[in-house]
């Protein structure tokens, strides 16, 4: 797929570069929200919402300017205070109920569910002409992001990744630095995050517990491979376990590497490497580091774009602070993103927030980024909603910006499980696959540690899996296999 440039929608969308602002567009007066005064209903979308016990609620409250008309989780228990706060919309355990009873009276879907059902669910309603949102990350794998993004595109709708922060004015203020050539040449980036915060470097668990009253267990495990029912993998805690989340870099990297992504055109990284605390074969690591190579880009009309080395730590790992930071600043303890130019330092807060120059300086440049209303990032999706496919301004977190970041993101993830290879993973971005592993190569990890002391003796004492095939493997990192009775559209060409 032709990854379209930040330039090249500039152009296309009418927003002109340096100094400029954004022509004005006429939007339905719900946009404003409702400080605004009267609605008419029929200015409004119909929305239909798929997870709502979680991060759902906090975009649910965003919307309200809108008819909630359909809620969906297969956790009734955890999701019973939204249905309660929303006692028009019909209620469902499974989406694929709601959306054949109600996705034909629908205009648009929001989803907010574990993160391995966030591509069918979203694939589904953008195939039927819905538009949609979905929380970060995007998908789990990189092939279901690239599915998504050609979707959208071919289909016209509009979309909106849950980076909040993309449409926040401290992130355009990073963004538009960068852009004015402020640090000048980038060629070294790192980031982390505190995350996790949740468990995750666990063996499976053995018990089986009975499936509650209120959870629909075959809803949560959608196109999963099944397994029993037990507490540690809902609600929240999807997040540590691979069939179902991505850990610290899946959770995090949508936020807090949006500025240097975008703002350096970074695209498809070349090559990767991956390392971890004890590799489980079924629970992410505790910990992580992973380094990505992007090649030389197109300059900007004032930065160049050499060559990058993006370096990602979680887990309490953490870079050093920069030789220049000045004196008694600490990075933001969440998380940051550091770019290390030729002219300065830029020091981006967790979420794109608070950047700062280590030269102390905060200047005044052209405003290159469009400005968000009121930083509201599902209400900027909501605007982009009723715009018409020609003269929509495409969201901050738009599927052609946000698939291309959470690909990158979500390979980075099977070169964390891929680290026992040991060596750096050359990587074919437009054909989605890795391209020097060795036809012999296997892979095996841990299924359980009984690490053991005894008198003060240790003992190691490990369960591994049996070595499968690195190619196969890693294919199937890359993208998954359903299983039965679940299928994603075919990759559409655009």
């Amino acid at each position: 797929m032709a990854e379209l440039s930040r330039r090249d929608f500039l152009k296309k969308s009418g927003i002109a570069l340096a100094g400029m602002m954004v022509a004005p567009t006429i939007v339905p007066a719900s946009v404003l929200g409702k400080s605004a005064g009267y609605t008419a209903p029929s200015d409004k979308l119909n929305i239909l919402a798929v997870g709502v016990g979680g991060r759902g609620a906090a975009d649910l409250a965003e919307m309200e300017t809108e008819n909630i008309i359909g809620l969906c989780d297969c956790d009734w228990k955890y999701a019973k205070p939204i249905f309660d706060k929303y006692p028009k919309a019909k209620c469902y355990s499974d989406y694929r109920r709601m959306y054949d009873d109600m996705l034909k009276d629908a205009d648009a879907v929001m989803v907010a569910t574990a993160d391995h059902t966030h591509a069918i669910i979203a694939a589904d309603a953008i195939v039927a002409g819905k538009h949609v949102y979905v929380e970060k990350p995007l998908t789990l794998y990189p092939y279901e992001s690239r599915l998504l993004t050609n979707l959208a595109k071919k289909h016209k709708v509009a979309t909106q990744m849950g980076n909040q922060s993309t449409s926040h004015a401290h992130t355009r203020t990073a963004r538009n630095w960068l852009a004015n050539g402020e640090i000048g040449e980038v060629t070294r980036i790192e980031a982390f995050t505190n995350r996790p915060i949740w468990p995750q470097g666990m063996a499976t668990p053995k018990e089986v517990m009975k499936v509650p009253k209120t959870m629909d267990w075959e809803a949560f495990i959608g196109p999963a491979k099944f397994r029993p029912y037990h507490s540690t993998y809902t609600p929240w805690n999807f997040r540590g376990w691979w069939d179902f989340g991505s850990g610290a870099l899946g959770d995090m990297a949508n936020h807090i590497l949006h500025v240097p992504f975008r703002g350096l055109e970074l695209g498809y990284p070349t090559s990767v490497i991956g390392s971890s605390t004890m590799l489980m074969s079924d629970s992410c690591p505790t910990a992580e580091k992973i380094t990505f190579k992007f090649p030389a880009r197109d300059n900007l009309p004032k930065l160049a774009l050499p060559p990058v080395e993006l370096t990602w730590y979680d887990g309490g790992l953490m870079p050093n602070l920069p030789d220049d930071m000045p004196k008694g600043m600490k990075f933001d303890p969440n998380g940051v993103s550091v770019l290390y130019g030729t002219k300065d330092t830029m020091v981006v807060g967790n979420s794109g927030t608070a950047p700062i120059l280590c030269s102390g300086r905060n200047p005044e440049v052209p405003q290159i980024c469009r400005e968000v209303m009121n930083d509201n990032h599902q209400q900027d999706w909501i605007r982009a909603c009723k715009e018409s496919p020609e003269n929509r301004v495409a969201c901050e977190s738009d599927f052609m910006y946000a698939g291309p970041l959470n690909e990158m993101i979500t390979m980075g993830v099977a070169a964390v499980r891929l680290q026992g290879l040991n060596q750096w993973l050359d990587w074919d971005g437009e054909n989605m696959r890795f391209t020097n592993i060795p036809a012999d190569a296997t892979i095996s990890n841990v299924i359980e540690d009984k690490f053991q002391i005894h008198d003060g003796h240790p003992t190691f004492d490990r369960t591994y899996t049996e070595p499968v095939d690195a190619n196969l493997y890693a294919e199937r990192l890359i993208r998954p296999v359903y299983r039965d009775g679940w299928t994603l559209p075919e990759m559409p060409l655009v």
